[in-house]
């Protein structure tokens, strides 16, 4: 069904105003910012063993060495830093790793755990560290040009039948969508010259422009909806832990405020994809 350009303008400045108040910050940090710092009771929190897996890259994953790294290693280091608390870090295999927490193998699990009802029984969770926005990438000379309202009717690859193709279709239905089997194959059509615009997940098309970088970019803003993409990454915790939980989010509000969260995002993903 055909919608008229008042209804494009209507969802256009809906997701451009919810990405600049509060959703489309340029560093993932997802709590509240006025927030109060209070300091939690450290006495209960002695020390944090965190869990994690070895198969997240950039997330979490062994070096040439065998040496965990990742993001997550950075943060989780982080946290225990600005606690000044000890802190121990092991791998379990994913399939494992939420089982581990539960029966009390470690205190915290930072594996890029997306937030969802069939935990939620057992875990509780920390604020938001990261979430996972749809992106437009456009070619590099188009990026300034680029309008929302202005691809009705134009051709966007997309990933077929994934949540982004979902999105389009109940958000921009004018788009005209062109569909690839794998997002890698929707960002080359763009760099064909096969579409005007590619969308997608915008972490993974991150890693692309890294490669690409005279090619494309993203344009336009960051649209988040967790019916669609989820409602993001948080520290998981066994539920009853509630002073556990305060002193990672003291922390990682802390974080924030320092600036060092900034740093550690930059480090891992030098193409932003906020």
């Amino acid at each position: 069904m055909r919608v008229d350009v008042m209804r494009w303008l209507i969802v256009s400045l809906i997701w451009t105003l919810s990405a600049i108040g509060g959703f489309g910050q340029a560093l993932p940090f997802h709590a509240d910012p006025a927030a109060r710092e209070e300091l939690p009771d450290l006495s209960l929190v002695p020390a944090i063993r965190f869990l994690t897996t070895a198969d997240f890259p950039p997330f979490n994953y062994r070096d040439g060495d065998g040496e965990l790294i990742g993001f997550h290693i950075d943060l989780a280091e982080a946290i225990c830093a600005t606690l000044d608390i000890t802190c121990t870090m092991q791998a379990w295999p994913w399939e494992q790793s939420v089982d581990a927490l539960v029966d009390n193998q470690g205190d915290a699990l930072i594996a890029g755990l997306a937030v969802s009802n069939i935990t939620a029984e057992q875990l509780d969770f920390s604020n938001l560290y990261l979430m996972l926005p749809g992106r437009f990438v456009t070619l590099a000379d188009a990026i300034g040009s680029f309008d929302i309202i202005g691809l009705a009717g134009q051709k966007v690859s997309v990933r077929a039948k994934s949540a982004h193709a979902a999105f389009l279709s109940a958000y921009f239905p004018e788009v005209e969508q062109v569909p690839f089997d794998t997002e890698i194959g929707a960002l080359e059509a763009l760099q064909k010259g096969e579409v005007v615009a590619q969308f997608g997940d915008a972490l993974r098309a991150s890693f692309w422009l890294n490669e690409h970088p005279a090619c494309c970019g993203f344009a336009g803003s960051a649209y988040f909806n967790s019916r669609y993409f989820g409602e993001g990454f948080a520290v998981a915790v066994p539920a009853g832990r509630g002073a556990l939980r305060n002193a990672i989010n003291y922390a990682l509000v802390r974080l924030k405020r320092d600036g060092k969260l900034d740093e550690l995002y930059l480090r891992w993903f030098p193409v932003s994809f906020y």
